[in-house]
């Protein structure tokens, strides 16, 4: 089944057991250009280096990061071609010879954050995505919309055995992503906190993990199904941004209604997991004095308006939050597996990945689709 040189590399750099029969190709969704066809095709399969491990990707969550990554809109530059995916869950089936965490059958994940120096400032102090030379799934380190994946043995995510894939993959991103974002906001149980796009991937998560850290949720979204969703995460009230628009002396009707619904003086932290800059910058007016924006959507070339007296005399704290690093992983994947969040999902073949896109870049997703690598 292998070629001979394809046998060298594997004795020399894996430990792997007869029992998983890893092939030389696979299939998988890979792009050439930012923009360019998404090609659904046979491509090989990965070499783990020695501090790699080789999973046999059996779901992908499908992230809004990913449809950036295609289009090539961020001041981040990615690698070319591309197998794109960062929410990955499946089987270890080889491993390299540096590796000590994991063992062949274990389950495990792929994350944005596939590796990072270990070295730096900021990975000592646990911040490794914002180390410089974070290596990134999806994007400069090929991703999970494969059979056969590669992600550093430091970084996977360790899964339970009996997890079920499907549910946890976007967890390893969306899931970790909020949790994080909800941890840097820095709220009390008991006071509000509005999710901007809450009835999405992110936001729908965003909802179920507020609540089960006692916050109550006030959701801003628009569209088909999406109240019915937030209610179902057990949000607490909903405002369709559809419905609203500004009366003849300018006044932001929606703005009112969110403070009324709040006490009368706003939530006390807002996660903007939205890619609308005009909303970002609208949840800096209606958040409550000493209350907190924290930014984890990112719209290509987006700016977050703040009026400056105001920010002032409000007090307030803008904040940016990125992915979370080992323990948020493992806390996010805690709240999962005790059943307090439950991934929204739709299940379809990775071959439909275009298809997903085309209903991403029209703002038609609710909740979160997952890929099925099998077909």
């Amino acid at each position: 089944m292998f070629s001979s040189t394809f046998k060298r590399q594997l004795t020399k750099s894996i430990r792997f057991q007869s029992t998983f029969t890893i092939p030389k190709t696979q299939m998988g969704v890979i792009f050439e250009t930012h923009g360019g066809p998404l090609h659904y095709k046979e491509i090989p399969v990965p070499i783990p280096k020695s501090t790699e491990i080789l999973i046999n990707v059996k779901y992908s969550g499908v992230c809004h990061t990913d449809l950036h990554a295609w289009k090539g809109d961020w001041p981040l530059p990615a690698k070319l071609p591309l197998v794109g995916g960062h929410e990955g869950a499946g089987i270890v089936v080889a491993k390299g010879s540096a590796v000590k965490n994991f063992e062949i059958g274990d389950l495990a994940g792929i994350k944005w954050l596939n590796g990072s120096c270990m070295s730096c400032e900021f990975c000592e102090q646990g911040d490794e995505s914002n180390c410089e030379h974070a290596d990134l799934s999806g994007y400069t380190h090929d991703g999970s919309f494969q059979q056969y994946a590669t992600a550093d043995a430091i970084q996977a995510a360790k899964i339970p055995n009996g997890t079920d894939l499907a549910q946890v993959a976007p967890i390893l991103c969306a899931g970790v992503t909020v949790y994080k974002a909800l941890k840097t906001a820095d709220l009390r149980a008991g006071q509000w906190v509005a999710i901007s796009g809450a009835a999405g991937g992110l936001g729908s998560l965003a909802v179920q993990y507020a609540k089960a850290m006692g916050l109550r949720v006030l959701g801003i979204d628009g569209g088909e199904g999406k109240k019915e969703l937030f209610t179902k995460c057990g949000g607490d009230v909903f405002i369709d941004f559809t419905k609203y628009s500004r009366d003849e002396n300018g006044n932001d009707k929606m703005i009112n209604d969110i403070k009324i619904a709040t006490n009368g003086l706003g939530p006390h932290g807002v996660i903007n997991v939205s890619v609308s800059e005009s909303a970002i910058s609208q949840s800096c007016s209606y958040v409550r004095s000493t209350g907190k924006v924290v930014l984890v959507g990112m719209p290509s070339g987006a700016i977050c308006k703040s009026d400056v007296f105001q920010h002032v005399v409000k007090s307030l704290q803008i904040k940016g939050s990125y992915v979370g690093n080992r323990a948020d992983t493992r806390e996010a994947l805690e709240f999962f597996n005790d059943g307090k969040v439950k991934s929204p999902i739709k299940v379809v073949g990775l071959s439909k990945l275009p298809e997903i896109y085309e209903l991403m870049e029209q703002g038609k997703i609710l909740g979160r689709y997952v890929v099925d690598t099998a077909y």
